[in-house]
């Protein structure tokens, strides 16, 4: 192939007598040799992702005997052997209540995704919402949020009053993204919508408005207005990117039209729309579409709502109600739930994996922060909470580590994740669980 060849590179001609220009698609050799970056040196952009399962894992089931490099995953988690290079586990961290009282099925959560425990006045932003600030400014959707259970809660907000609702269908996920508005990045030619142009001179001329509207306003309809014209300059720069022809993504490929399946709390259901979802999402991210993208499989509206087939109790019914096998060690029914749920997370890492950009993959690029409510479900507790990262977030992660950190903040690993994915952050959380203390055993 000719060292003339790059990205920039048109296909020059003539028709009735006028010079045309036509782009080429996205193509290997616009890598370099290890598809770790363009040819040019520019980096495959780094990609996001929270993963949330309500009610953990049993203690001592989950966590690996070897601390460090080269573990053996303990029983509970032997589904992740094939990812083992590619996921850390961290053990032994817990909730700080700073002597507030827990809501037993949110208080872990909150602190894991927002690091606080958020009274009725409001709440940070979730971590997601912090790296989308970062690299979510130039993509189509800043995020994409799913559930598997039939919920449309998310633990994706920008505030208290600003929760970003989770998508359960996978048909209206794929409408959504893949609908009459996706323009494939691939395509030679591109021609803007001109809706898309109008929205853009609409909202142009109405945020052209904004002094004469603050005039005369008190302050707390200022700060509304303020906070409306925040969201709407988001609208103006979403509308601008779809009127810029995208840049070429050499894995994108148009999945196939997704069927209706059933959208509930079965734990069959919840596994194949899972299973959809992440597919969906990991062709939105090769795609370009995201580079933020949040799961939840179950727990998103508090516990877990998961149902065995043909059960009238849920996940969180059988923690209270379910005795612990004397010959086994723990609750049956709900390690069953467990380990779906995990299966839930090895298909969310196998679609992303399966994505193969050059010598490497989508997983490669993509950090993704599994998060759950309790270290021990039976008992509502809040220390040795199940945490995992998985992917290598473009070599700035490395892989294959337990950490064992006891006694330490859960918000340890959401500000590793944030700094490594190039969020200006040098601390994180409140109260007791501020740190500024990030997992330097897995940065790269």
């Amino acid at each position: 192939m000719s060292t003339s060849m790059n990205r920039r590179r048109v296909l020059r001609g003539m028709m009735g007598g006028a010079a045309v220009t036509v782009g080429i698609p996205f193509l290997d050799c616009f890598l370099n040799s290890n598809g770790t970056a363009l040819a040019s040196g520019a980096e495959l952009p780094v990609a996001f992702g929270t993963w949330v399962q309500g009610l953990g894992f049993n203690p001592g089931f989950w966590e690996p005997k070897v601390i460090g490099a080269n573990y053996d995953n303990n029983v509970q988690f032997k589904q992740l052997d094939p990812f083992k290079k590619k996921v850390n586990i961290y053990s032994g961290m817990k909730v700080f209540l700073d002597s507030r009282p827990a809501a037993p099925h949110t208080t872990g959560f909150q602190v894991c995704s927002m690091g606080d425990i958020p009274t009725q006045a409001g709440s940070p932003p979730s971590i997601d919402s912090l790296v989308a600030d970062t690299i979510g400014t130039r993509t189509r959707f800043r995020s994409l949020e799913v559930s598997c259970d039939g919920s449309p809660a998310s633990w994706s907000r920008r505030s208290a009053t600003a929760v970003n609702a989770a998508e359960p269908s996978p048909v209206a996920l794929y409408k959504r993204v893949f609908g009459p508005e996706f323009k494939d990045p691939n395509n030679a030619t591109f021609e803007p919508d001109p809706q898309d142009m109008a929205r853009r001179s609409v909202l142009s001329y109405v945020s052209e408005q904004r002094a004469e509207l603050n005039a005369g306003l008190g302050a707390s309809d200022k700060a509304r207005l303020d906070e409306y014209f925040t969201a709407l300059r988001g609208l103006e720069q979403q509308l601008d990117l779809q009127l810029q022809k995208p840049a070429p993504m050499a894995a994108c490929t148009v999945p196939g039209a997704v069927e209706e399946a059933k959208v509930g709390a079965d734990v069959g259901d919840a596994q194949i729309n899972g299973k959809l979802h992440a597919q969906l999402l990991a062709h939105a991210l090769a795609c370009g579409q995201t580079r933020v993208v949040n799961v939840s499989f179950s727990g998103s509206g508090g516990g877990s709502l998961i149902r065995i087939p043909g059960s009238s109790q849920n996940f969180h019914q059988w923690t209270h109600e379910e005795g612990i096998d004397p010959k086994l060690g723990y609750q049956p029914n709900c390690t069953w739930l467990m380990d779906q749920c995990l299966t839930g997370f090895v298909n969310m890492l196998a679609a992303l994996e399966n994505v193969k950009e050059g010598d490497h993959t989508l997983l490669d690029r993509m950090l993704i922060y599994y998060f759950t409510d309790n270290g021990y479900a039976r008992l509502h507790t809040l220390d040795n909470m199940p945490l995992m990262t998985a992917g290598l977030a473009n070599g700035r992660i490395k892989g294959g580590h337990h950490v064992s950190a006891i006694g330490d903040s859960v918000t340890r690993v959401g500000l590793t994740c944030m700094q490594a994915l190039g969020v200006p952050i040098s601390k994180w959380g409140t109260y007791s669980n501020d740190t500024s203390k990030t997992i330097t055993e897995v940065m790269a």
